[in-house]
């Protein structure tokens, strides 16, 4: 332990990794979920989009919901997931990263796979309410990544986190951008390039001295957009450089809470090194799950209800 062993079987069509990630990102209908939302200031003059969801029953628990790579709170995996934990007893905040809720952020700044400084604004946010004694974190992807390094690079945060789940999380940046590169994975890369260049092509207009044309036709590959944009906006080097500081692998055996880090064995986003097994055999409160089948955020059971959103509130509630 603990090593979980996992019990996800999905109907044919959803054992295939691409027909899975694909379903689950553009066909699945989209919960139906009542949100409101408030913006939080940041402490450099930015803003972030926060969308609430409630329990039914007044409650002194709230999960943060972090999406993954350009995506937000109203993507079907966010919503799917909000839903159920409002129906067992969670109050949930979904973020919007930087520039994600539908209107351009203010700063050169956007958000990354290891801005935990953001994170931490929202916590506190959370916790000036004085509404929470128990607080979970719940991110996809790029929120997985980043609520692991969150959690793992600090020698203490708010004592009301209590538990967090990691889902399709690419614990190694490189290693998932090298996998991204695949030939068979052509689509979600290119998907990803078209909204990452549309956005650097509208900041442009707001920081004409950092953002140029030129830079804008450097921006190729996601390897060519982290290079021209990500690592300088946020002080690294260049993209292997961010890609090092930031991959959540490294913080994994510092973390003290319980977490659950979800990963399929089939997830075409994410390398060999995304499967710690071995640290997860030594660490009591690591609980790895690499279910044979899911792609990437594609754990279909109906489409009212996935696996991972029912196994994420077990986890939560256990």
């Amino acid at each position: 332990m603990p090593l979980v062993k996992s019990n996800y079987k999905p109907n044919f069509p959803f054992k295939n990794a691409h027909f899975a990630t694909i379903y689950s990102a553009k066909l699945r209908p989209s919960p139906k979920l009542i949100q409101q939302r408030e913006r939080l200031q940041l402490p450099d003059g930015d803003f972030m989009d926060v969308d609430w969801s409630f329990s039914e029953k007044n409650s002194r628990k709230v999960a943060i919901l972090l999406h993954g790579l350009e995506g937000n709170a109203q993507r079907t995996y966010m919503k799917g997931q909000a839903k159920i934990l409002n129906q067992n007893g969670w109050d949930v905040a979904a973020v919007n990263f930087r520039g994600c809720s539908g209107e351009a952020n203010l700063s050169y700044q956007s958000y990354n796979a290891g801005k935990t400084d953001d994170l931490e604004a929202v916590l506190n946010f959370i916790l000036k309410k004085d509404k929470y004694n128990e607080i979970a974190l719940v991110g996809f992807s790029l929120g997985g990544n980043l609520l692991l390094k969150y959690l793992g690079e600090r020698e203490s945060f708010p004592k009301e986190i209590k538990k967090a789940v990691a889902i399709s999380t690419p614990l190694s940046l490189k290693g998932s951008l090298e996998s991204l590169n695949a030939f068979s994975n052509w689509v979600y890369r290119n998907s990803f390039l078209i909204n990452l260049r549309k956005k650097y092509k509208t900041k442009m207009k707001d920081f004409p001295e950092k953002m140029t044309v030129s830079d804008y036709k450097k921006i190729t590959s996601l390897l060519e957009f982290d290079n021209v944009y990500t690592a300088p906006a946020h002080g690294f080097k260049d993209a292997f450089d961010y890609y090092e500081k930031n991959s959540s692998l490294q913080f994994l055996p510092k973390i003290q809470i319980p977490v659950l880090v979800l990963n399929a064995e089939n997830d075409s986003f994410l390398s060999a090194e995304c499967y710690p097994k071995d640290l997860a055999s030594k660490k009591k409160n690591l609980f790895l799950e690499t279910p044979k089948y899911g792609g990437h955020v594609g754990f279909h059971q109906t489409n009212k209800l996935y696996y991972s959103e029912k196994r994420t509130m077990q986890f939560l509630n256990e």
